[in-house]
């Protein structure tokens, strides 16, 4: 017979379980719905919905291209003052690239900046060095932009993760553009490493897939 003592060393109580809390929705506050609407399409972002459940109740929701996470603006749907939420990020691979797609289609983008600490950017502009960071160090060149209201966005760069963000065993590239950049910075080490070596690799597809865990994973590159 199993004794209370036996019990209760065996049972997981649910304070010990940490369940997965996935941050899908943002709520932003604006003036003008149909003006909101119009900018983020015009980023190119996607559209999930829109429901003007009443003249007083209106939600409407869209994803940034490769996010997990989407917005949500409208009627009634927050108290917080338009333009109010700042610092939002949103993490690309190849900043220069994103930044002069999104000035062609007609949005204002600050220029590419780094903090002169090096760790992350100080509030508003204080501490902002013009031009990316120095050693193109990932997490380090960042770019602004504000909605109509003033929501303000943040463009980060970040290529390499930290030590532990990333599982090796499961990496993965969420856009078109991203796999893309990370072909070409493989190309590219590959041919330094062709040039070491001083002979042709046969082998390159491996050392391509290798490369690009180990780049996303944090992990050492190989040489």
């Amino acid at each position: 017979m199993t004794t209370v003592h036996e019990r209760s060393e065996s049972s997981t109580t649910s304070k010990d379980v940490v369940p997965d809390m996935k941050l899908e929705v943002i709520v932003l506050p604006v003036s003008d719905v149909d003006r909101a609407k119009s900018f983020y399409a015009g980023l190119g972002w996607r559209e999930d919905a829109d429901l003007p459940v009443s003249d007083d109740f209106r939600v409407v929701q869209y994803t940034p291209t490769g996010s997990g996470t989407s917005i949500i603006f409208g009627r009634g749907v927050t108290s917080a003052a338009p333009g109010s939420v700042k610092g939002l990020h949103l993490i690309v691979s190849d900043l220069e690239s994103v930044r002069a797609g999104l000035i062609d289609r007609g949005i204002a983008v600050s220029e590419i900046f780094h903090d002169e600490g090096g760790i992350f950017h100080h509030q508003d502009e204080q501490g902002r060095v013009s031009g990316p960071d120095p050693q193109h160090h990932s997490y380090g060149s960042f770019a602004s932009f504000e909605d109509p209201d003033g929501n303000g966005w943040i463009f980060q760069e970040i290529t390499t993760r930290l030590p532990g963000r990333i599982d090796p065993a499961s990496t993965t590239f969420s856009t078109v553009g991203d796999l893309a950049g990370a072909l070409r910075r493989a190309a590219a080490a590959h041919g330094e490493h062709e040039a070491r070596t001083g002979h042709e690799d046969e082998n390159w597809p491996d050392w391509y897939a290798e490369f690009m865990v180990r780049e996303q994973s944090g992990e050492a590159l190989p040489s």
